[in-house]
């Protein structure tokens, strides 16, 4: 893939606005699929969550999953959605082999929700108001895997195989009205939105929102329009592109980021942007052109034949609306009073995009201030090494227990760190890690006066200062026993124990 030549961020947003537009598409966790009673679950054998509805085989007939139906109506209440009272399925018609029927059921005209609004907060803690276009249901498509090429996609692949188990899960897709005014913070208003639609479908339960399994995944659209002098009319909308299923927040983020410079310095070289899919690929940094898209992609909708019409009642609506948790906005505000955390302290948990793993941490047990220290510190430092998201290293309830050990004084801070690694390499438990490594710190005294006496009587001059009430000397006893016991042991307790065997 070639390089593209890119302009300094800066630069473009002098010369072009940024204007965005995001489709996210959520996958819901009910027990069956969208319109069958096959199992809806991460993993298992390729073709084995199918049935004939799935394969779409010669006569079997969909049927709607009503539980679907009310994660949908929630979901669109949450984004401060219209529900409509009538709400049909459409055919939209084209050939993927993930698609068995060579058709998707999705919404058309009539989506289950429109109208609505998204509160997002921005890194350095500014309100932008997102607007929701509308949010529709359908069912998402199976998995392709392409075999023997370079880059794991279809070109230059020797074959490619299906699984189906996908096929039919339960999404759906919510849409934004074209979004003007980011300007410079396009990129982290990205993040910060796909962010916040996660927060909200956890906090509904109705996902489990796992962007690296494709629980959750964003479309991207981005276009540049130039600027025009003051007082002149605005220039027209640029040509947008629409980089299709990243699965990460910090994807989403370089992303838009990456097309911005982009498709900037395309314009001013003259040259034309075509609207496109693009891939985006996280070990380039860089986007890569998909397949052209037109305005009047001719999908040939017509309304589904065998479903008819969802009509929720105005009582079920309402019913749900009762059960609507916090807003992420006003739960943020009650969480930072809760925690007892700084501005600077919460900002720095928000703009990490670790919030929920921290709430979850804190909910097996850990303090709040603990759980903070560690997601946004250790396991927020390696996952950038690695380029991955921090939430896919390790488990809150490992956090939590590894939180409690240190508390326990079964383990300092570096030897924590020590047992986390352990964890993230897959080695098992906070507890099955100390086992394994022998990193439990050394609780016994007489191992301890043992290493000390050793100390002092190797450093007589040492002692002889601490005695002479000089007792920051103690720091090179301290440092020669904590390298006998090979760091596995209680700093503090060490000092006291030095101090007390140097002065009897």
């Amino acid at each position: 893939m070639n390089k593209a030549e890119l302009m300094d961020y800066d630069r473009a947003l002098e010369l072009f606005e940024p204007v965005l537009g995001f489709e996210v598409h959520v996958e819901l966790n009910t027990k069956t699929k969208m319109f069958s009673d096959a199992p809806n679950f991460f993993g298992g054998e390729p073709n084995t969550n199918v049935t004939p509805v799935d394969l779409g085989l010669p006569g079997s007939l969909p049927v709607v999953n009503e539980q679907a139906v009310k994660y949908s109506i929630s979901l669109g209440l949450a984004l401060g959605c219209s529900i409509a009272p009538s709400s049909r399925f459409a055919r939209k018609n084209y050939f993927y082999p993930d698609l068995a029927k060579n058709y998707q059921i999705s919404q058309f005209d009539e989506p289950i929700a429109f109208g609505g609004s998204v509160e997002v907060e921005l890194p350095d803690g500014r309100l932008f108001t997102v607007p929701i276009e509308r949010a529709h249901m359908e069912e998402d498509a199976g998995k392709l895997t392409h075999v023997g090429g370079a880059t794991g996609r279809i070109q230059g692949a020797e074959y490619s195989l299906v699984d189906y188990n996908r096929a039919g899960v339960p999404l759906v897709e919510i849409v934004t009205d074209i979004i003007y005014g980011a300007e410079y913070d396009a990129p982290e208003l990205a993040k910060a939105y796909v962010s916040t639609i996660r927060d909200i479908v956890v906090s509904l339960g109705i996902s489990d929102a796992k962007m690296e399994r494709g629980n959750l995944r964003c479309d991207a659209n981005i276009s540049l329009r130039r600027r025009t002098a003051p007082g002149e009319p605005p220039a027209k909308l640029g040509t947008r592109t629409e980089t299709k299923n990243v699965n990460s927040l910090r994807s989403v983020e370089r992303a838009i980021r990456y097309e911005i410079q982009r498709q900037a310095a395309i314009l001013e070289g003259g040259g034309t942007i075509i609207q496109e899919t693009r891939h985006w690929h996280e070990d380039t940094g860089q986007t890569s052109a998909g397949r052209p898209k037109s305005d009047a992609d001719d999908y040939r909708y017509f309304p589904e034949p065998d479903l008819l019409p969802v009509e929720p009642s105005a009582e079920l609506i309402e019913e749900l609306r009762a059960a609507l948790p916090e807003a992420p906005a006003i739960r943020r505000r009650r969480l930072k009073a809760d925690w007892g955390f700084t501005d600077l302290e919460f900002q720095d948990v928000v703009n990490s995009g670790l919030l929920n793993e921290i709430i979850e941490t804190t909910a097996a047990g850990a303090s709040a201030q603990s759980a903070r220290k560690w997601w946004t510190g250790e396991i927020a430092r390696v996952a950038n090494a690695r380029g991955v998201d921090a939430s896919t290293l390790v488990s809150p309830l490992h956090v939590s227990e590894l939180v409690a050990l240190v508390d326990a004084g079964t383990l300092t801070d570096r030897l924590a760190r020590q047992v986390l690694e352990g964890v993230i390499e897959g080695e098992g438990t906070p507890d099955e890690v100390v086992a394994s490594r022998g990193l439990a710190v050394v609780s016994d005294d007489g191992a301890l006066i043992a290493a000390i006496d050793d100390a002092l009587a190797s450093q007589p001059d040492v002692l002889a200062k601490i005695r002479d009430g000089k007792v920051q000397a103690a720091g090179a006893v301290i440092g020669a026993v904590m390298k006998a016991m090979k760091g596995q042991a209680d700093a503090a307790r060490v000092r006291e124990l030095v101090l007390e065997r140097a002065n009897a």
